[in-house]
């Protein structure tokens, strides 16, 4: 017998997520998520970017939703959006997946690349003049 193991997000499968309620959601998240969104009034960026978001799934949910609001949580309603997120250079593509709910959108557009250094260059250091030239 072959079990098929279904995706969820804290015990909720994403068949149901779509039908919970705000009050119902906001209990799942944790403090920080939840206090971010019953403060709304107080970022009117973060609630007309919701708000923008909510009318781009009703008319054209394929477009990606370019952003520099990199605080906004993820919200259930988000499942299946494509967002490009500014990490300060560029936008980067972040597809909302159930194991995304919760967190902040800029925690899938890191700001900061890896250093790659090389060996030092001739008159980098002191010491650099004794390494001999190629």
């Amino acid at each position: 017998m072959v079990t098929i193991k279904k995706d969820v997000w804290k015990g909720i499968e994403e068949e149901k997520i779509s039908s919970l309620k705000s009050d119902d959601v906001m209990k799942l998240l944790n403090s920080r998520e939840r206090r971010t969104l019953k403060r709304l009034n107080l970022n009117p960026k973060l609630k007309r970017f919701i708000e923008k978001v909510a009318k781009i799934k009703k008319t054209n949910p394929k477009k990606m939703i370019k952003t520099k609001i990199r605080d906004a949580v993820i919200l259930p309603e988000w499942l299946g959006l494509v967002f490009g997120v500014y990490n300060g250079k560029e936008y980067k593509r972040v597809d909302i997946t159930l194991h995304k709910i919760g967190k902040r959108l800029g925690d899938f557009s890191h700001t900061t690349a890896r250093v790659i250094h090389s060996g030092p260059g001739v008159g980098a250091t002191r010491g650099s003049k004794f390494v001999p030239l190629k």
